[in-house]
This record gives C-alpha cells, sequence and structure tokens, in this order.
C-alpha cells in the first residue's frame, strides 16, 4: 500500500506545505503513536519531498529520492542510541552528548541538501522503536534546544515516541505534533494472565502483593508490556458486560500508565505493585 493511500491527511498535509513558494517547512516535528514503522516512513517520505530534484511523485527516481528509498543519502541521518555514533563514543543506552555536538557541528557548514535528522530508538534487533526520557535524555536534549529553535536553513528535526510526553516538553513546545494511528488490529487474547488476574475485583486489599508477585513472574516468561496489554484486554471484556462500571475504564488507565513506566525502564517490581495496590480495593 502507498503511503499516499495509508495516511492521505498527513501526505497531502506535506506534500501542500512543500509545493508552496516560499517553503515554510517547520523546523521540528514529533510523530507519535505505535507505529514506529509508518513513523519512520513518513519521516523519511519528508526528507525525500524536501530533497527531490524531480517530480516528487512515489515513484520518483532521481538521485536523492533513490538514496533516501536505500537510507544512503548523505544529509539524511538517523539518529539513535545505536545509529550515527562518533568513533569514540562508547554510550550503547542513549543518544549522547557526543551525537548532539556532533550535529551542532555538522550545522556549522552548509550543504546543497535540505538536512533532516531523525530521532529514534531501535530494539534489539534492530527495529524502529520510540524516544523516551531514558534512552533521549535531558541533557542532550537540552544541548540540542538552540539549533531546533533557530536552526541553520534547510534543517529539519523528527522525533519518534509512542506519547508525546514521552519527550522533554522543551521539545514539545519546539515541535509539531503529528498522530500517526495504527491500522493493525490490536490483540484480544488475555489467556496469560487467567491464572493470577482472573476475578481481580475480588482480590482481597491483603492479597494485592501476592497478586504483584504473580504478574512479575508472568513477565520473566513474557514482555511485560505484553502482559500489562493482557489485562487490559480482560478489563476490556469485563467492561463490554457492565459497561456502566466505570472501575473497569479508570483501571484500564492504570494499567496503561504501568505500561509507560515500564517502557521507561522503571524498576518492574515496583511499578506491578503499584499498579496492584491502584486496582485492587
Amino acid at each position: 500500500m502507498l503511503l499516499s493511500d495509508k495516511y492521505p491527511f498527513l501526505t497531502n498535509y506535506f506534500n501542500n506545505m512543500f509545493n508552496t513558494e516560499p517553503l515554510r517547512a517547520p523546523q521540528s516535528i514529533i510523530f507519535w503513536g505505535s507505529d514506529f514503522e509508518s513513523q519512520f516512513i513518513l519521516s523519511r517520505e519528508i526528507a525525500r519531498l524536501l530533497n527531490c530534484t524531480g517530480d516528487k511523485s512515489d515513484g520518483c527516481t532521481c538521485i536523492n529520492c533513490n538514496w533516501i528509498r536505500d537510507n544512503a543519502h548523505p544529509a539524511v541521518q538517523i539518529i539513535s542510541r545505536v545509529d550515527n555514533k562518533p568513533s569514540e563514543d562508547e554510550s550503547k543506552t542513549v543518544i549522547s552528548i557526543k551525537q548532539a555536538n556532533e550535529i551542532k557541528s555538522s550545522l556549522m557548514t552548509s550543504s546543497d541538501f535540505y538536512r533532516v535528522f531523525i530521532f529514534c530508538d531501535r530494539d534489539d534487533d534492530g527495529n524502529i522503536c520510540g524516544l523516551n526520557q531514558q534512552n533521549f535524555q535531558e541533557e542532550t536534549a537540552n544541548a540540542l534546544l538552540k539549533v531546533i529553535e533557530e536552526p541553520s536553513a534547510r534543517v529539519m528535526f523528527i522525533f519518534l515516541a509512542r506519547y508525546r510526553e514521552d519527550l522533554l516538553q522543551t521539545i514539545i513546545s519546539r515541535s509539531q505534533c503529528f498522530y500517526v494511528p495504527s491500522f493493525e488490529r490490536p490483540s484480544t487474547d488475555y489467556s496469560i494472565i487467567e491464572s493470577v488476574f482472573t476475578e481481580y475485583y475480588n482480590i482481597k486489599r491483603k492479597d494485592a502483593f501476592n497478586t504483584a508477585d504473580g504478574i512479575v513472574n508472568l513477565a520473566k516468561n513474557h514482555p511485560p508490556v505484553e502482559v500489562l496489554s493482557a489485562m487490559q484486554n480482560y478489563m476490556f471484556e469485563l467492561l463490554k458486560s457492565n459497561p456502566d462500571n466505570t472501575r473497569f475504564i479508570k483501571d484500564i488507565a492504570t494499567v496503561e500508565k504501568a505500561k509507560r513506566q515500564i517502557q521507561l525502564n522503571m524498576n518492574i517490581q515496583n511499578v506491578i505493585e503499584n499498579m496492584c495496590l491502584d486496582i485492587i480495593h
């Protein structure tokens, strides 16, 4: 499926913006949502439109478009904890100050291209993931604020995240934010949590920590966010049968908060215990 078919509003928005004279492109963009691959493809498409020397069509084969599709364009850089690291940079879990300084140094020279920096994270398999305040920390973000707020000509920064709030407010306030919806059908399965969480609304308050321990043990054999998503699926099923029970709506939101905390690498045991204390009355 073409990007323009999947996201007609966003592609039309940027096509119209980049085809006006004079060009009024934002200096900083945040894409947020759960579909990181689509966020990345949109980012790359923006870089292509800005650098295309052909007709800007989906099938343009000018050298800039081909370079960008091959992730080989010299002016379009992926910035992550593993991409575009300076040779002496030994950091492995964060986008570093050294990377920020290298970006700032590169902007001191002019370029014939429109330079685009795509900030993201990667999982252990190399897949594109979202930024958060653990992998893109305050010190690094602050080091980039001036070049984001007052960039050189023909420069754009793009940040990919699950939630806007995963980024510092100073970055959010300097960026245009766009939600990128996911078209994947979410799983409704909750079988992995049935042994410890079925009828959780009947669990006694004194047993909250035992329930937390059971959930933590499940998270040792399954991705923690997957375990919490299964809990939410169970709550959604309960809500379907009890649409007037606002408790389940609140509990779903509480689990979502716990998912975000785990994605920020907070201690799983503490997160799960606090969550259970909030939802087991």
